[in-house]
């Protein structure tokens, strides 16, 4: 059952047996309600207009309201501003010689501070403010205690968590000075009386939706106040976790370590590293705090447009400006294998997750490592989130293993047989650039599925970073040289088609293949990984290959490769537009017969060897979450190097003519050493 129901059945449940007396709702809509629509708020009984509002006072202990929605012709509770607190008498009591304009005045600082949402709140009881004066009153300004025992023993319903989300930012605005370890201590208890995990459900009916968002950023202000003693300070919550350490440029590099409860499955932690190099910058000696929240993840994801999914603790890191990067290591909440993960920053201004500044480290089944930006006004909280994965199955591993070992077996195959026959299928100049182009398509494939096989070793077994680069950048190289050899194989047959009076040198066309060939590759390789690496963007998450989510730099094989596809493309309609051009007008039907089976093997010849089969990845990008479309193309493209073999090379009638002689000759030259 939908939370927003139970929700509303507890609510009017708990109004009937406590015979609260209702009271009659207003429902906002541009048409006038009966009465009896109006009772159909307080009743539950189906409302007629979808988006109409329905706003109900709360019972006599609380104040504010609660606010209902049509949808589905069903009341759905939208906001729950009910409260029982009276934050404001709470905030008088511990701030009356904190603030100017306080001293020596009976109303407190009530009167000349106004509480931010007063309206909300309510006035204060008469006598509240002025009952908690005294001796005790010192003891209270000094670490905030005397107001626990009330915040504690309120219910943490969604107007009272809307209510202490505006007492602890009004405490961070105006009472963070000196923020001793004592305060800290009891801004924790508060904090962590809203984060525990089992109320998270109730963040989604504070009527602020930005609520999380405000809490992490009064958080932050409040914690990068906080005194050190000794050169470290650490207070720790069930919900919500300080640390802080001083520190200077001739530090050995610090870390914080957080293991913190979730929920009732265990503990998760997470990790922060300042590196030394990046203490180096320090002009003097400083702190730096961090603060962890293993629960505030879900409470930023719930009430956002586009929920994503959040997938680690959330780490708040304050810094000097001075420093630049760090780095955090997140323990995953899901751990299963096909779960990718994605490094995000929360950016303070939109309220909202961004890639841009994080990038993936390492990644494992458990853990992500992630290097983080640390920019002082924008991203001082990180997390992991749950990135789309692409589908996992026995069989689609089963498909890559084979196919790769089969590919790669057929193109030294195809090679061998290359170099056994190129003397007899290269007599031609026409023939010649056609072999030529064959075996560069050939050996880049076949160096691309080794590199690919040793780019899985190398992440599997968590090997160094820069070994991961190295691998990415030839496999990136080596796959791209395979499309532009495909391109040039495809300008050839052009060529030949086209220009049947223009003649090329040898050299002239060796010059042009390689140009395109490596050349073109080698460039784009080059300005990927010197563009994207400085700021950590070259790598995605969970494998050695080009990042999409931070840098997009994926789109430098993405575009070339597409682009290239959609021109072979071209040439083979223009193939299939000659080949089925001479029997037009003839009325034999063995003829039209013959030319469909002509035009049936040319597209069978040149699908493979042009990187058509390549196309179908735009099926996986459009769903992405098919398994049927990712072992289509599984099926396509990992046994290339067969198709290759096949009809690159057996098919050919010269090539096996050429093989037959050569196996005559062997054999009459093994009989006549023989005799």
């Amino acid at each position: 059952m939908d939370v927003r129901v139970v929700y509303c059945l507890l609510l009017w449940a708990a109004h009937f047996f406590l015979a609260v007396p209702h009271t009659t709702p207003r429902v906002l809509s541009n048409e006038s309600k009966t009465g009896y629509e109006q009772d159909a708020c307080i009743n539950l009984i189906p409302c007629q207009d979808n988006g109409a509002i329905c706003i109900q006072p709360c019972s006599p202990s609380f104040h504010g309201e609660t606010s209902f929605v049509c949808e589905d012709r069903k009341w759905q509770m939208l906001s729950d501003a009910c409260a029982s607190l009276d934050v404001q008498s709470l905030f008088q009591r511990i701030s009356q010689s904190e603030l100017p304009c306080s001293g020596g005045h009976g109303g407190g600082a009530g009167e000349h501070l106004p509480f931010v949402g007063g309206g909300k709140l309510g006035p204060g009881k008469p006598g509240d403010g002025a009952k908690h004066f005294g001796a005790g009153n010192h003891s209270c300004q000094a670490d905030f205690s005397c107001i626990i025992p009330d915040i504690l023993s309120s219910p943490a319903i969604p107007g009272n968590i809307a209510d202490i989300v505006e007492l602890l930012k009004k405490i961070s605005l105006l009472l963070s000075e000196n923020v001793t370890r004592g305060k800290m201590q009891s801004y924790s208890r508060i904090a962590n009386h809203i984060l525990n995990s089992s109320i998270i459900s109730n963040w989604a009916f504070v009527k602020d939706r930005n609520a999380g968002s405000i809490l992490l950023d009064s958080v932050n202000l409040f914690a990068g106040k906080l005194l050190l003693r000794n050169g470290s300070e650490s207070i720790q919550e069930p919900f919500i976790a300080t640390k802080g350490y001083s520190i200077h440029r001739n530090t050995s590099g610090k870390s914080f370590d957080f293991s913190m409860e979730f929920n009732s499955t265990g503990n998760i932690t997470g990790h922060v590293v300042i590196p030394e190099e990046e203490l180096l910058r320090l002009p003097r000696a400083s702190k730096a705090i961090s603060v962890a929240f293993p629960t505030l993840g879900v409470i930023l994801e719930t009430n956002r447009p586009d929920p994503a999914v959040v997938n680690g603790m959330v780490l708040s890191v304050l810094l000097p400006e001075e420093l630049q990067n760090i780095l955090l290591t997140f323990e995953k909440l899901n751990k299963l294998e096909q779960v990718g993960a994605q490094c995000v920053g929360w950016h303070s201004a939109e309220r909202r997750w961004d890639p841009r500044a994080c990038a993936v480290r390492a990644h494992n089944i458990s853990a992500v490592v992630c290097v983080c930006a640390h920019r002082h006004r924008t991203y001082r909280a990180f997390s992991i989130l749950m990135a789309p994965a692409v589908p996992r199955s026995s069989l689609l591993d089963y498909i890559t293993r084979v196919g790769l070992g089969l590919s790669i077996l057929s193109l030294v195959l195809c090679l061998a047989i290359e170099a056994v026959v190129w003397q007899h299928v290269t007599k031609t100049e026409i023939t010649y650039m056609r072999h030529f182009c064959l075996v560069n398509i050939a050996a880049s494939l076949l160096v691309a599925d080794v590199l690919f096989i040793l780019a899985a070793i190398v992440h599997n077994a968590a090997l160094n970073y820069q070994l991961c680069v190295a691998a990415t950048f030839f496999l990136h190289f080596f796959y791209l040289a395979l499309f532009f050899w495909m391109f040039t194989l495809g300008l050839l047959i052009l060529y030949g088609l086209l220009l049947i009076f223009f003649k090329i040198t040898r050299s002239v066309f060796l010059a042009a293949a390689f140009s395109i060939g490596y050349g073109c590759p080698l460039v784009i390789s080059i300005l990927t990984v010197a563009i994207t690496e400085p700021k950590n963007g070259y790598l995605r998450s969970g494998a050695c290959w080009l990042n999409w989510y931070e840098t997009k730099a994926l789109l430098a094989f993405v575009v070339p490769a597409l682009s290239i596809i959609v021109m072979n493309l071209i040439v083979v309609i223009v193939v299939v537009v000659k080949t089925g051009r001479s029997s037009i007008g003839e009325g034999c039907k063995s003829q039209d017969l013959s030319s469909m089976i002509r035009v049936s093997k040319n597209v069978a010849l040149l699908t493979p060897l042009l990187g058509l089969t390549w196309g179908f990845g735009l099926a996986t990008i459009i769903d992405s979450r098919s398994l049927a479309f990712h072992v289509v193309f599984a099926l396509l493209n990992a046994f290339q190097g067969f198709f290759i073999l096949l009809f690159g090379t057996l098919l050919d009638r010269k090539t096996r003519e050429a093989l037959r002689m050569n196996c005559f000759s062997s054999r009459r030259k093994w009989g006549l050493e023989k005799s």
